[in-house]
């Protein structure tokens, strides 16, 4: 700050001469003249704005020093400054730990003896900078933060072979949020299975898994929606945890949450879309081959209000801030409730899979993939069966039996045989009889393991049954 009161030519440069000509400190020049030691560093710092130094001072007629005097001190202070690199701190900002006032410090830094902008006037001509951005682009995102999804409104025919339209393909679009890298791919359909499999092509395009995952609210994913707490499906759920993501949903009635996809989505419009008017396609592997070839078109692109391309941005920001991807993609997986019947088994799909057999009534869920069966109890799997297609049939693990259902499945007619022998020729017909006179040898073992059991007794033999090895 200046003082309030005019200071004449004269006192003025007696001040710059007993500061620049004699050295003195500016607590030795107060008592000299009598004027405070703010004051003195409020004129010298003026003085030095304006370009002066003693030599020049000494020069100039009084009129002619007033006029340098008078120029506006803002004006002449800023000329002199060095401006910060403002691309490269929007940039920075994006990683992770990165302030505003580390910036600062390293600006200062990198400027040693040149006048430099202090900590407010640094914040404000970024933010009056960064005002000028689009809405998207003035959003903060850190690298490896957010991956933005949403699918075009636009769709693509895909014609039959004999010239009609077999279906309308939909285009899913992904963009991050640090480098605005586009993905782009074509569905059938926006069902759960499209909206995921296309996540995960997204993310291996891009080499890794970010922090947050950010749909518009889909049904296909949502299981209710709110504005603070949305609950996601159950497969959806079952995703996310595989790749040790989160998803936080856009919120509804709140376009500033996906203003980088809608943003990305006008881009695929425009700039692939639109390309592909005139051509016909009759496959989704036709479709989707143009779109690659064109998604990475638009990633080299210059940038209009940012230096580089979108491609450079990801190599810098992204690839590095994004975690691993995953050893084996993930399978859809559906989930269906279910209670264990008195057998201990469950219905999946008409066919029955066994559970531990002490979880009889017990409610439990049935993760259920193309090529394998989990039951769950309580978010914990308990069991584990490869799928079975066979309508009405049992697939059944012995370590879930009760002690006596396992005795009793171990005696095989082969068995019985063997230990009617041993105790005698009666016992054997016996055996034999009751095995081969029945609709089904099953029918017989009881009837057998009983007659068996009591000639044994009978003839006191003490003789045990073989082990089931034998058998």
């Amino acid at each position: 700050m200046m003082p309030a009161h005019r200071m004449s030519m004269r006192k003025l440069k007696e001040v710059l001469r007993l500061k620049w000509a004699c050295g003195l400190s500016h607590r030795q020049i107060s008592r000299a003249i009598g004027i405070s030691v703010g004051a003195i560093s409020a004129y010298a710092a003026r003085a030095s704005a304006a370009g002066l130094d003693w030599a020049a001072v000494e020069a100039l007629a009084d009129d002619e020093l007033e006029i340098r005097w008078e120029l506006p001190a803002q004006t002449a202070l800023s000329s002199r400054r060095v401006e910060p690199d403002y691309a490269a701190m929007h940039r920075d900002l994006r990683r992770k730990g990165v302030t505003l006032q580390l910036l600062w410090e390293e600006y200062v830094e990198a400027h040693p003896g040149q006048r430099t902008y202090r900590y407010t006037q640094f914040c404000q001509r970024y933010k009056d900078w960064a005002a000028v951005l689009k809405r998207s682009m003035r959003q903060q995102h850190r690298a490896g933060e957010k991956l933005f999804a949403d699918f075009a409104g636009q769709t693509v025919p895909v014609l039959s072979r004999d010239g009609g339209v077999a279906f309308k393909a939909h285009v899913f679009v992904a963009v991050l949020g640090a480098s605005n890298y586009t993905y782009a791919c074509a569905t059938r359909s926006e069902t759960m299975s499209d909206w995921i499999g296309s996540l995960i092509d997204a993310m291996e395009f891009y080499g890794g898994v970010p922090e947050l995952l950010v749909p518009d609210n889909p049904k296909a994913l949502i299981a209710k929606a709110d504005r603070y707490e949305p609950v996601l499906g159950n497969t959806t759920q079952d995703f996310v945890n595989h790749y040790a993501t989160a998803m936080l949903p856009a919120r509804p009635c709140k376009p500033q949450d996906k203003a980088k996809v809608k943003v990305g989505v006008q881009i695929v419009e425009r700039w692939i879309l639109a390309r592909l008017r005139n051509h016909r396609f009759y496959s989704l592997a036709e479709l989707n081959k143009a779109i690659g070839q064109l998604i990475a078109d638009l990633n080299q692109r210059p940038l209009k209000k940012l230096d580089g391309n979108r491609r450079e941005w990801f190599e810098r920001l992204d690839r590095l801030a994004l975690r691993p991807l995953p050893t084996h993609r993930y399978e859809i997986a559906t989930f269906v409730k279910c209670r264990v019947s008195i057998d201990y088994r469950v219905e999946v799909d008409h066919h029955y899979y066994s559970v531990a057999h002490s979880l009889v009534r017990q409610e439990v869920y049935a993760r259920v993939t193309r090529h394998g069966v989990e039951i769950l109890h309580r978010g914990k799997r308990v069991a584990a069966h490869v799928r079975r297609k066979l309508r009405n049939k049992h697939t059944t693990l012995p370590e879930h039996m009760p002690a006596a259902h396992r005795a009793h499945m171990e005696w095989t007619p082969k068995r019985l045989l063997n230990w009617g022998a041993c105790i005698g020729p009666g016992a054997e017909a016996i055996a034999k009889h009751l095995l081969t006179n029945r609709p089904h040898p099953r029918w017989g073992t009881a009837r057998a393991s009983d007659c068996c059991r009591s000639r044994a007794s009978t003839a006191r033999t003490g003789w045990k049954p073989p082990a089931s090895g034998h058998s």
